[in-house]
C-alpha cells in the first residue's frame, strides 16, 4: 500500500483494504464462504479490474462491520489508541470522503475544508459509525500484515517497503497537515510536481502532487517525516526512497501546464538576464513567449493547419509570427477545450498546441523576479532551431552549466539537511531509486548515508556507455533488469530490434543475428548474468524470473507490463496468469531459480 500506485490509501501511514484476505475473515468466522465465493473480479482474467472490485469489496466489507461490532476483540481498542495520531484523521478523512460522494476534501465546505474545530466535532459525532468502519479496516489489514511479516522473518525472508516521495493531495496527510504543504488562501495547490524529461516520457511527467514546504518542516525538525519513517520499521525490514531526488530538488510545475516542459527545480539558483549575457546570448523577452511561425506549422499540423491557424491562433505581424488565441494560451485551456474529444484527429491538433505553447527557450523564476531557467530539453524544439549557430552554441554552455554543474553543491547541501535525520531514525536498510536527470552530488549523498542505488542494465549512469557492466556496478546498489515503469525483459527485447542485436552481440557476447524473442535460454543467461553482478542485492521482477521457463512464462508479452508512467490511463492493473497453486507444482521453475541463487551465491543460508 506504499507504492506509487493510484489505488494506495489515502494516507501514508493507512493499509490498503485491497489487500485484506477475505479467506482469513471466513476462518475467523466474519465472511461466509458463499460470500467470497460470490465475490466478482471483473471480467477480464488478465487484469483486475479496480472499478468492479471497489464495490463489490466493500459491500463484503460492510457485512464484515456488522459482525465485527457484535464481538469486538479485545485487542481492536488498544491497536485504536496506539495508532490514534494518524488513525483518528484518517478515518474521519475517508468517512467524510463518503459523506460527500468521494469529492475531494478541498471541494468540501468551508467549515470542514479548514478543519473548525467545532465542525470537525460534529462531524465525529455525526459519522461516529462510519468513522468506527474504517478503523476497523485498518485494525484488519494491520492484523494480518503483522501476522505475514513474522511468518516470513521465520522463513529467512525479509520485506522491503516502498516510500513514495510524495503524498496525493486528496489524502488524509494534506487534509490534516495544510501548512506543511504549498497551497494558497483557498487550500489549493499553487504549483505540482512532476518529473524533467526522462526515458520514460520525452515531455516530462505531471504527477499532480502538492509540494513540500520544507521550510515549514523544518522548524519541528521534520516531525511529519520522521513518525512516517518510524512507521516503516513496524511494517517493513527496508525500505525504499521512490525518487529520492525529491530531497534534493523537486521538479515544479505550473498547474496551467499539462506536461513536464514548463517545470523548473525547487530549490534552485535561477539567472539573471546579466548572467545569461555573459555567455554570449543576447537575452530578448521573446524568449518567455512561445515562438510560433509559418514556416513549421505544416510540420506538426499537417491537413488541419488551415484550421489551427484559423481558431486557435491570431497573426502577430506580416513576417510569419503568430501567437496564441485568448482562451488557448495555457495547456490546461487547450485540455479543457478538447475534453470528450479522443478521435485521431483532435489528439493530433490538442498534443500539437501543447507543444507551440511550451515552445520557449526560457521560464521566468516563480519567486524572483528579473530571474530565469532554461527550458528543459529545449534543443529538439523548433524555438532553439531558430537561432543561430553562434546563439545554440552560447544558450548549450549555459544550459550545460546550469542542469549539470550549477546546483551540485547547492543540492548537496539541501538533501544533508533533511535525510541523514530520516534514515538513521530507523535500522532500516535504506535503498534509494535515483534514475532519471541525476546531478552528480546525489551519488556522493548516498554513498556518504549508506543508501543502496538503483542499476538498470539498459539505463546505465555513465554516458559512454549504451549498457550497463553488470561487474561495474557498486557494492552499495540494488540491481534488476526491469523496473514497474519499464516494459518487462522480453517486452524491451522487442522493442528495438537494432538496439536488441548490439545488446546481443556487445554485451552478452554472442555471434551472429539476434533472435527477434527473447528466448527462455537467454532470458536465464541475462538472468544469471545480473545474479553475478557486484551488487550487494539482485531483486528481479516476478515476470523476468517467469521468462526463463518457457512452459510457465506469459504467452502474451504484452500483458506482462505494469505500468506506463507516461500514460495517464494506464493504470497498475497487472494480474499473474498463474494461480498460486500452479506455482507451487511448477517444478522445472522452481529448481531452476534454486540452482541459479545457489550458483551464483546469493543463497542467504550458505
Amino acid at each position: 500500500s506504499y507504492g506509487d500506485s493510484p489505488y494506495q490509501s489515502f494516507s501514508s501511514f493507512a493499509g490498503n483494504p485491497y489487500f485484506i484476505d477475505l479467506e482469513i475473515l471466513c476462518k475467523e468466522k466474519l465472511l461466509k464462504k458463499a460470500e467470497c465465493e460470490s465475490f466478482p473480479w471483473g471480467s477480464n482474467p488478465h487484469y483486475v479490474d479496480y472499478g468492479v472490485m471497489y464495490n463489490s469489496r466493500y459491500a463484503l466489507l460492510k457485512k464484515v462491520y456488522a459482525r465485527f461490532m457484535k464481538k469486538q476483540p479485545e485487542d481492536f481498542a488498544s491497536f485504536c489508541e496506539k495508532e490514534a495520531e494518524w488513525l483518528e484523521d484518517y478515518a474521519l478523512f475517508m468517512a467524510l470522503k463518503d459523506a460527500h460522494g468521494g469529492i475531494a476534501w478541498f471541494e468540501w465546505e468551508k467549515e470542514l475544508k479548514t478543519r473548525e474545530q467545532k465542525a470537525l466535532s460534529e462531524a465525529k459525532e455525526t459519522y461516529a459509525d462510519d468513522i468506527l468502519f474504517y478503523k476497523m479496516l485498518q485494525y484488519l489489514f494491520f492484523k494480518q500484515w503483522w501476522a505475514l511479516k513474522e511468518y516470513v522473518n521465520e522463513k529467512g525472508i525479509e520485506i522491503i517497503g516502498d516510500v513514495p516521495i510524495y503524498v496525493a493531495g486528496d489524502s488524509a496527510d494534506v487534509w490534516a497537515n495544510p501548512a506543511q504543504f504549498y497551497l494558497d488562501e483557498n487550500l489549493d495547490p499553487i504549483d505540482v510536481a512532476g518529473c524533467p524529461p526522462d526515458a520514460f516520457s520525452a515531455d516530462g511527467q505531471l504527477w499532480g502532487n502538492p509540494l513540500f514546504r520544507w521550510d515549514e518542516m523544518k522548524k519541528d525538525g521534520y516531525s511529519w517525516w520522521m513518525k512516517r519513517f518510524k512507521k516503516m520499521s513496524e511494517y517493513f525490514d527496508a525500505y525504499r526512497i521512490d525518487h529520492i531526488l525529491g530531497f534534493f530538488r523537486i521538479w515544479e510545475i505550473p498547474m496551467h501546464a499539462v506536461h513536464g516542459l514548463l517545470g523548473q527545480f525547487d530549490p534552485s539558483l535561477p539567472m539573471s538576464r546579466e548572467e545569461i549575457e555573459s555567455y554570449g546570448l543576447t537575452f530578448r523577452d521573446e524568449y518567455l513567449l512561445p515562438f510560433i511561425h509559418e514556416s513549421f506549422l505544416g510540420q506538426l499540423f499537417g491537413p488541419h493547419t488551415h484550421l489551427v491557424k484559423q481558431d486557435f491562433l491570431e497573426s502577430v505581424n506580416d513576417s510569419g509570427l503568430y501567437r496564441m488565441k485568448p482562451g488557448f494560451e495555457t495547456q490546461r485551456e487547450v485540455e479543457q477545450f478538447f475534453a470528450g474529444r479522443n478521435d485521431e484527429d483532435s489528439v493530433w491538433i490538442r498534443e500539437g498546441l501543447y507543444s507551440l505553447i511550451s515552445n520557449v527557450l526560457f521560464v521566468a523564476d516563480k519567486k524572483e523576479e528579473g530571474k530565469y531557467h532554461p527550458r528543459i530539453g529545449v534543443q529538439r524544439d523548433f524555438v532553439f532551431r531558430s537561432l543561430n549557430e553562434e546563439e545554440k552554441n552560447a544558450f548549450n554552455k549555459l544550459y550545460d552549466q546550469y542542469y549539470y554543474h550549477r546546483h551540485n553543491e547547492f543540492w548537496y547541501q539541501q538533501a544533508m539537511k533533511k535525510l541523514p535525520q530520516l534514515t538513521q531514525s530507523t535500522r532500516m536498510l535504506v535503498c534509494g531509486e535515483d534514475l532519471g536527470m541525476i546531478p552528480a552530488c546525489v551519488s556522493s549523498v548516498m554513498n556518504d548515508l549508506r543508501i543502496l542505488s538503483l542499476e538498470i542494465q539498459r539505463m546505465p549512469k555513465n554516458p559512454m556507455y549504451e549498457f550497463g557492466h553488470l561487474n561495474e556496478y557498486p557494492y552499495r546498489s540494488v540491481c534488476t533488469i526491469s523496473t514497474h515503469d519499464m516494459s518487462t525483459l522480453r517486452g524491451w527485447w522487442e522493442e528495438d530490434y537494432q538496439q536488441t542485436q548490439r545488446y546481443y552481440n556487445a554485451t552478452l557476447g554472442h555471434y551472429g543475428v539476434a533472435p527477434t524473442t527473447a528466448t527462455p535460454e537467454l532470458c536465464e543467461e541475462i538472468v544469471r548474468n545480473h545474479l553475478n553482478s557486484n551488487s550487494i542485492l539482485c531483486i528481479l521482477s516476478f515476470q523476468d524470473w517467469l521468462s526463463i521457463d518457457g512452459k510457465w512464462r506469459n504467452p502474451n508479452v504484452a500483458e506482462e507490463r505494469i505500468n506506463v508512467p507516461s500514460n495517464p490511463r494506464n493504470y497498475w492493473r497487472y494480474r499473474m496468469h498463474l494461480t498460486l497453486e500452479q506455482l507451487m507444482k511448477a517444478k522445472t521453475l522452481n529448481d531452476k531459480i534454486s540452482e541459479l541463487i545457489k550458483y551464483t551465491g546469493r543463497d542467504p543460508n550458505k
